[in-house]
């Protein structure tokens, strides 16, 4: 008797890809914003913000040829537009935003229709998750809620909130993945 194969191909590659091309670059990262942004981001929700949109950015193009400098790259605008949200809403900054010695690239119209497009699939799969994760996303990735602030609303631990964050991003790659072979591309 052969034990049966399951009929769905499994996320593991994805998975083993993350964890290769992706997940080792962390600490170096976190390091990297400490010393570029020393008070100007919350470390902990631009690291996991960057994590799934280079999550979302490799299931929209299954060929990446550099993510570590993705990585890198969109932490940095992440933090960028920290502190010019900052600077707009007249929050005081620790770090002078133009002091900072780092490029700034503005999207274009096509990269902003194809941002919108993916906005839209990723409101989709975050309907279709359970209520407390579709919960924790929504306030994290709809209304950019830090996940301390989602913790105490929720009444739930930050490792909670984290997991949650977690499990959402995965099942949300999961969706984009599915969307991609129904439409015939890899």
């Amino acid at each position: 008797m052969t034990p049966e194969q399951p009929s769905d191909p499994s996320p593991a590659p994805d998975d083993r890809w993350f964890s290769d091309h992706v997940l080792p670059h962390e600490p170096m990262l976190r390091a990297w914003l400490r010393s570029q942004f020393p008070h100007g981001v919350e470390l902990d929700d631009l690291v996991q913000e960057a994590f799934a949109r280079v999550l979302r950015a490799r299931a929209a193009q299954s060929a990446m040829r550099s993510p570590k400098a993705f990585f890198f790259a969109t932490a940095r605008n992440l933090a960028l537009d920290t502190l010019r949200h900052r600077q707009v809403s007249g929050e005081d900054s620790l770090v002078s935003f133009e002091s900072l010695d780092v490029l700034d690239g503005s999207d274009g119209i096509p990269e902003t229709v194809d941002r919108h497009e993916k906005l839209e699939r990723l409101t989709i799969a975050i309907q279709s998750l359970p209520a407390r994760c579709r919960e924790v996303m929504t306030l994290r990735k709809v209304y950019g809620v830090s996940q301390k602030e989602i913790a105490a609303r929720l009444g739930i631990s930050a490792c909670t909130v984290s997991a949650q964050l977690t499990i959402g991003v995965r099942k949300c790659t999961e969706s984009f993945a599915r969307d991609r072979r129904e439409v015939g591309l890899r």
